[in-house]
């Protein structure tokens, strides 16, 4: 269990597909070779069965896309929340190039120094970040930037001696078969798990140019990652049980907040959400 809340923290959750770049350098692929040809290979390279088809591929070879998270911030005795998803402008070029979304996410988290909140973030999220940040040529001192001693400052790099990352996962799993899915904590408390889309379909929406679709996908798991803390840290004594409604309906006013802005997907997690609470009580 955590020991520390604090005065900001990031539930976040990254997207990422098998880079087709990737597929054509290490199976030595013709450059005309057709993204879906290439990520086909690379899913047969990685284990691909009928049941399997689309299996889980080490995250170095896969491309990061998009990058979510509900940025929770302490000001005196008040809690703000706001939804922060990358990119910002599906429209611009430059946001959506890879590099992009990679030095931006790692700068900021540098800068503001959050408490990272993730589910499987430890082994993959973080990790995905800091391999793809290195084959891009990417620097990112002040995230990087490691303290002398454990209590003299956030470490990224040293999740037992720091709390500066938080992978939910870690805090509920068992062994092997026994470790729950996002979806089944999240669905079995009450909260939005999966909603249409899937992590295997995400690769079909970037092959498709639905990268809209990734996003609204990206920002679903995003809530639902903080949600799931929101409950652990509840669990955990961190807020009381009047507090803890309270900071539910925060949660609720944000996502009503970004509808009226023009995100209208959320009012499919919105639904689902008040539907799961009838059912769980």
């Amino acid at each position: 269990m955590f020991k520390t809340v604090k005065d900001r923290v990031w539930a976040f959750d990254a997207e990422w597909i098998p880079d087709p770049v990737a597929g054509k350098l290490l199976y030595d692929l013709p450059d005309n070779t057709p993204d879906l040809d290439v990520v086909k290979r690379m899913w047969k390279e990685g284990g691909a069965t009928d049941e399997d088809p689309t299996p889980y591929l080490k995250t170095v070879v896969c491309r990061i896309v998009s990058v979510a998270a509900v940025d929770r911030f302490e000001s005196g005795r008040k809690a703000k929340l706001h939804l922060l998803s990358l990119p910002r402008d599906l429209d611009d070029p430059e946001q959506v190039l890879e590099r992009n979304i990679v030095s931006t996410f790692l700068d900021k988290v540098g800068q503001y120094k959050p408490q990272l909140v993730g589910f499987n973030s430890s082994s993959a999220d973080l990790k995905a970040f800091i391999q793809r940040a290195v084959i891009l040529g990417i620097q990112a001192r002040d995230f990087c930037r490691r303290p002398n001693k454990p209590w003299e400052g956030d470490d990224y790099f040293d999740s037992r001696n720091s709390e500066a990352s938080i992978d939910i996962k870690d805090i509920i799993g068992g062994w092997g078969k026994a470790t729950p899915s996002l979806n089944e904590i999240a669905t079995l408390s009450g909260i939005p798990g999966k909603l249409e889309v899937t992590g295997e379909g995400v690769a079909f929406l970037w092959l498709d140019g639905k990268l809209d679709e990734i996003v609204a996908y990206n920002e679903f798991d995003a809530l639902t990652t903080y949600l799931v803390w929101l409950r652990v840290a509840h669990f955990g004594g961190h807020f009381t049980t009047a507090e803890y409604e309270a900071e539910q309906q925060l949660a609720r006013e944000l996502i009503l907040s970004e509808i009226e802005n023009g995100k209208v997907h959320l009012k499919k997690y919105l639904d689902e959400w008040d539907r799961l609470k009838e059912i769980v009580k």
